[in-house]
């Protein structure tokens, strides 16, 4: 399986989103209470504040209560059209198709016609036409004393509307245009970079591999020679005979295995080579931990636990080991790892005994390049990586991820957690 296969999912990045929000917001407070208080204009203040104030709150979810890094095709599409709508009733306040400010209403649309699946382009293209349309037939008149004096001409009143949604096609079909075909570049350069890493990789194996075989030949000799003069001098004792020759036959494996990989460097990684469950996965990945770590491990899953195999996918495999990794490095002693699931919901939650997330970082988890002040997490401080790339992979694979400060342990707590329908997706 490739890396990013099961990647294929539009995103938007929250961050970005949310600033932009903020910007609009604050431009729409500006030019309310400067038309109202300056130039003393008569239009419908309070429910115009009022308005505003909404696309406030959305944005405020969207910090505080969205806890994903990046914002789903459907998330997008839904916040995306609240801005439509709002922007909408704004202008229907303030004069409508002739209110000069309609030109921003084409400006969500465009901004997801390049992050965002064609089917929510479209769909977003249609209500902003139908926005448009409607503002042209409907709306308050211009605030005064402007409505007073300011009359066009049907033909020109008319041009409004259709130049907008011409501009909109437009805009919209070339962004996706180009959007599309950068993906397809990026996916390229992607897999050439992929198939270079890997042709260098195996070109680096296959010489440690000879390099191996031909330093380790002698010793595994001597321990072949060593063994059978000991079967001979010990035939007599049984059960020495038998560990001298597992001895013997693990000799025998060793250059065996450096024989193979010196003649055929490229060999398959057998880590997790098949199909399994959610609960398979961690034991796996946990028993490949405990070979190098001197650390506790402490798996506790659902004797009924969800049964159902996934296909295997490396973003996963890679995304759970991160977190895993992260706490084995921060804990003192042990990890907790607890496998819940029912017939909606499987979740996975991992706990250690360390520290726990620093205070002044907490807020920020899940973001790359995040840097401690702490004193002691300074030794074993990172960039935050590690989070960023589980986090990202996990939430393409559809999962929602919650990192916090265990309330059970002294340490982090990592919630993973999917709808078993969407596990069946992948």
């Amino acid at each position: 399986m490739k890396f990013f296969e099961t990647s294929k999912y539009f995103t938007l990045k929250k961050s970005t989103y949310i600033s932009l929000r903020w910007i609009g917001i604050i431009g729409q407070l500006i030019s309310i209470n400067l038309v109202y208080f300056y130039l003393n204009f008569d239009f419908n203040f309070f429910v115009s504040n009022l308005i505003i104030f909404f696309g406030v709150i959305s944005n405020l979810y969207l910090v505080f209560v969205y806890n994903k890094t990046q914002l789903s095709d459907r998330s997008a599409l839904i916040f995306l059209m609240i801005d439509i709508f709002q922007l909408s009733a704004l202008i229907y306040l303030t004069g409508g198709i002739i209110n000069p400010f309609v030109i921003f209403l084409i400006i969500p649309s465009v901004f997801a016609s390049s992050n965002l699946g064609l089917r929510t382009n479209i769909f977003l293209v249609i209500i902003t036409i139908i926005s448009i349309i409607f503002l042209t037939f409907y709306s308050e008149d211009l605030p005064g004393p402007l409505k007073n004096h300011f009359h066009v001409d049907p033909y020109y009143y008319y041009s409004i509307p259709i130049a907008l949604i011409i501009a909109l096609i437009f805009l919209n079909y070339f962004a996706i245009i180009f959007g599309s075909e950068s993906r397809l570049r990026k996916e390229a350069l992607n897999k050439m970079e992929e198939v270079m890493a890997k042709e260098h990789e195996m070109l680096s194996l296959g010489g440690q591999a000879a390099a191996a075989a031909h330093s380790l030949g002698t010793p595994l000799s001597t321990i072949k020679i060593v063994t059978q003069e000991l079967k001979k001098q010990l035939k007599n004792q049984k059960d020495v005979i038998q560990d001298i020759e597992l001895l013997s036959s693990q000799a025998e494996r060793c250059n065996e295995i450096l024989r193979r990989l010196t003649l055929n460097p490229i060999e398959e990684d057998e880590f997790i080579d098949e199909d399994l469950t959610i609960r398979d996965y961690l034991k796996e990945i946990i028993l490949s931990f405990k070979e190098t770590s001197d650390k506790k491990f402490i798996f506790n899953f659902d004797q009924d636990s969800n049964s159902k195999k996934i296909t295997k996918s490396i973003e996963i495999i890679y995304g759970l080991r991160n977190f895993i990794g992260n706490a084995n490095k921060y804990s003192l002693s042990k990890i907790f790892i607890t496998l819940k699931s029912d017939n909606q919901f499987t979740e996975i939650i991992i706990e250690d005994d360390g520290n726990g997330y620093p205070n002044d970082i907490i807020s920020k988890i899940g973001e790359p390049y995040l840097k401690s002040y702490s004193e002691n997490n300074k030794e074993k401080s990172g960039l935050g990586l590690g989070i960023f790339i589980g986090k990202t992979l996990l939430e393409k694979n559809f999962a929602t991820i919650n990192c916090k400060n265990s309330e059970t342990r002294s340490g982090a707590e990592i919630s993973i957690k999917w709808k078993n329908i969407d596990l069946s997706k992948i």
